[in-house]
């Protein structure tokens, strides 16, 4: 790049009206998936579940769900602010390390998880 070249800069009233769009979509989500929970959970109590394995791995899936849309929003957040193209690769790159970590830690748990809800189907197998 020669010196009297400037490297492409997105404008500021373009990276503000991202932002902006990634906070209402932010916001929408969590509203929607507040909902989802709230619906789930009276499911759950009506069904009797609350209280089982799969009660536990619903409200999990919710709570893991949550976490990644929240890293996700984060990591759009950052984008809209950032300069240039390494920048935008190095967040994309940690986000990827980040999330790769998390769902290997959810899916230790979703299979502890899976196995408390096979014993609870045995309990009620039993009782049948």
């Amino acid at each position: 790049m020669s010196s009297t070249q400037k490297p492409f800069e997105i404008p500021a009233e373009m990276r503000d009206f991202a932002e902006k769009g990634v906070q209402t979509v932010r916001t929408a989500f969590g509203t929607f998936l507040g909902s989802a929970r709230k619906l789930a959970e009276t499911v759950q109590t009506s069904t009797n579940t609350s209280q089982t394995g799969m009660g536990a791995a619903v409200a999990r899936g919710f709570d893991y769900t949550e976490q990644h849309a929240t890293a996700t929003f984060d990591l759009a957040e950052k984008l809209v602010r950032t300069r240039d193209v390494k920048e935008a690769l190095e967040l994309q790159g940690e986000y990827m390390r980040n999330q790769m970590s998390a769902l290997q830690s959810q899916a230790k748990e979703f299979a502890t998880l899976s196995e408390s809800i096979k014993a609870d189907l045995n309990k009620a197998q039993d009782k049948a």
